[in-house]
């Protein structure tokens, strides 16, 4: 799956553009520093299941080297429990990619508790907090659909 259309003016000034999408949807009740948290763990797994979202390892005019990021914006949404829900069965029902992080993750303190908790629970039955997806720009809008952007 591509990543971007590629500037064809070779004068480097054309907007990139997408074919994908990056998303994060929050529940809207989540307190300031949960939506934070909750949106770091979520895109933290993008680049191991989608390589191609990362780009090149950034360097600063001294040559100090630091670690690559994401080649494209992550969009930021919020919506009420059903619409995680709806959109945890859209996702998934377009084979979109992704992230979740439910409240029991807030209970827990490590990586294999975190894992655990999710296990226990059935898909459906899952208590979404975030949901990430990646995929193509029309499966993602569609899975996200009744969201609204975060403030």
């Amino acid at each position: 799956m591509g990543n971007t259309h590629e500037n064809t003016s070779g004068d480097g000034t054309a907007p990139v553009r997408f074919d994908t999408k990056i998303a994060v949807l929050l529940r809207d009740d989540l307190e300031t520093w949960q939506r934070l948290n909750v949106t770091a763990f979520l895109v933290s797994g993008l680049g191991t299941a989608a390589p191609e979202v990362i780009g090149e390892p950034y360097e600063d005019a001294d040559a100090t080297a630091y670690l690559p990021m994401l080649r494209q914006p992550v969009l930021v949404f919020e919506g009420a429990k059903e619409t995680l829900t709806a959109a945890h069965t859209k996702a998934l029902s377009r084979s979109l990619k992704a992230a979740v992080f439910t409240s029991d993750l807030f209970g827990t303190g490590n990586d294999r508790d975190n894992r655990a908790a999710v296990r226990a629970v059935g898909r459906d039955a899952l208590d979404l907090v975030g949901l990430a997806v990646y995929g193509p720009r029309n499966a993602v809008d569609k899975a996200l659909k009744g969201a609204r952007m975060h403030p």
